[in-house]
């Protein structure tokens, strides 16, 4: 059964505790509407509570659909839900990492995986005729996945780690809520229950993931992205011509790649929009765009080698390939022009160095994702973000952490105590970073950092002091390991399966 299933089945997880005794009247309390719940049939699930704080008003799904849920089972075991998805959530993410891979990503399996939990746990309180459906936040995630190009089985992978979890928080619950001499066949049942409900809606996801794949296999979209990338895994020889006129995008010519993407769903048109006009800012005189997700997309744009704009002869006549026909030039744009866009567009892009030929197609991508990569990271520290990023910039940092569990043992052997995760060792941390990049220069230090000099002389002693060494011991090494704990904070401060 669990190999028919997608990552939006969900819930339970290793580590989530006993469920908690609550309000025994039966009467529920969501927002203003207080609700008579009506006992379920199985009277342990109306006694299902979560261990923390869980707001409703903090659910993935609509207001109404957990509305509906309270009404029949009751707010504590909705929250019990709730939480659990999150748990769940993390462990499918973290077992397979494909299925998430952008904020937006995570957010649209949250919803799946909430609406499956609800729909369980809604299957055990009423039984499986008043099971609602599989609707559009379930099915979303499936569509999203073909056009993503992940692999049927990588999802099923997904759901196995779902199920799995799933089916261990509910047989817990029961077991510890119900008697002793009630449980073996109550667990029987539920297991029994859990297993026809996750294979029913296994049938439907699969569906829904074939249908979606032959429509999208033989669409144009398609055929260009499973272009783009043969061209970029240079698994086989491509015809450059023959590839440029698919394309309507000359191969040949040199390229500035760039990934733009969002956290929420935009929507290809906006996203596609935005990647043009940035290009464009960029001095770009044709733009080849191919979506990758609802929430992020790939781009290049033919730039001149010498940074002014120019003509191109490889116009394409679909909308996602565009030459600028006047004959005239122009110096690349600024990047506050870029930054400017993509601010008022609330998306963000990371752009590769330009490159020439197939070679230089693939090379400016990888540099782009690279990029992309460094400022997720920084979002998961709490760095301020950037809307524009140059691999250029960040390219040290990039090539530092391709290895991230190895980068941070890299940063806490050479931090020692000033690795600690505190505010007061993150002040001596970037005080002491700039101190070093400024060649030793207080006023430098105290003007960027907007502290008197003696501050960052007392911050630089104290440094000194935790590290117990002199800051020309292993200088390069010390000065490399506060860079990247100044821009991916956690992600080397903390071992990768410590909690965060």
């Amino acid at each position: 059964m669990a190999d028919r299933c997608t990552a939006a089945v969900t819930a339970g997880a290793c580590g989530f505790g006993a469920p908690q005794l609550i309000n025994p009247s039966g009467r529920t309390d969501y927002g203003n509407v207080t609700e008579s719940v009506r006992p379920p049939r199985r009277p342990w699930i109306a006694r299902l509570g979560p261990r923390g704080e869980v707001d409703l008003d903090r659910a993935a799904s609509p207001r109404a659909t957990v509305e509906d849920a309270v009404a029949r089972v009751g707010a504590d075991p909705v929250r019990w839900a709730i939480e659990l998805n999150s748990v769940v959530l993390r462990r499918i993410v973290g077992e397979v990492p494909v299925l998430g891979g952008s904020p937006a990503a995570v957010e649209m399996l949250r919803r799946g995986n909430e609406t499956t939990t609800l729909r369980a746990l809604f299957t055990l309180a009423e039984g499986p005729a008043a099971t609602p459906p599989a609707g559009e936040a379930i099915l979303e995630g499936i569509r999203e996945f073909v056009h993503r190009a992940i692999p049927l089985e990588r999802v099923l992978h997904g759901v196995r780690v779902g199920h799995a979890a799933t089916t261990e928080a509910f047989l817990r619950a029961c077991a510890e809520l119900v008697g002793p001499e009630e449980a073996v066949e109550e667990v029987t049942a539920v297991s029994r229950e859990l297993f026809c409900y996750v294979d029913e809606l296994s049938d439907t996801m699969i569906r829904t993931y074939l249908v979606e794949h032959e429509v999208w296999s033989t669409s144009a979209a398609a055929a260009r992205a499973d272009l783009v990338r043969s061209l970029l895994s240079d698994a086989t020889a491509t015809d450059v011509g023959e590839a440029s006129r698919v394309l309507g995008y000359n191969l040949r010519r040199t390229h500035e790649a760039v990934v733009v993407w969002s956290d929420s769903p935009k929507g290809g048109s906006t996203l596609q929009a935005a990647a043009i006009e940035v290009l464009r800012a960029r001095g770009a005189t044709t733009t080849l765009v191919i979506p990758v997700a609802s929430d992020r997309l790939w781009a290049w744009g033919t730039v001149p080698p010498d940074g002014t704009g120019g003509t191109d002869g490889a116009g394409g006549t679909d909308g996602t390939s565009r030459t600028d026909r006047t004959g005239g030039t122009r110096p690349t744009g600024s990047w506050e022009t870029v930054r400017e866009t993509l601010s008022r567009q609330r998306m963000r892009a990371a752009f590769g160095t330009p490159g020439s030929g197939v070679a230089g197609f693939r090379r400016s991508h990888r540099e782009a994702r690279r990029g992309e990569r460094v400022e997720r990271l920084r979002r998961e520290a709490g760095r301020a973000p950037r809307y524009a990023t140059t691999y250029a910039d960040v390219a040290a940092i990039a090539l530092l952490a391709t290895d991230l569990d190895a980068a941070g043992d890299f940063v806490r052997r050479e931090l020692g105590g000033l690795a600690a995760r505190s505010a007061p060792m993150e002040a001596l941390r970037t005080t002491l970073y700039h101190y070093l990049g400024a060649e030793r220069s207080l006023v430098d230090v105290a003007r960027r950092l907007h502290v008197a000099r003696g501050t960052v002389t007392y911050r630089v002693k104290r440094a000194q002091e935790v590290l117990g060494h002199g800051l020309d011991d292993r200088r390069f090494a010390l000065h490399t390991a506060l860079a990247l704990a100044e821009e991916l904070g956690d992600a080397v401060l903390l071992p990768r399966d410590a909690d965060r």
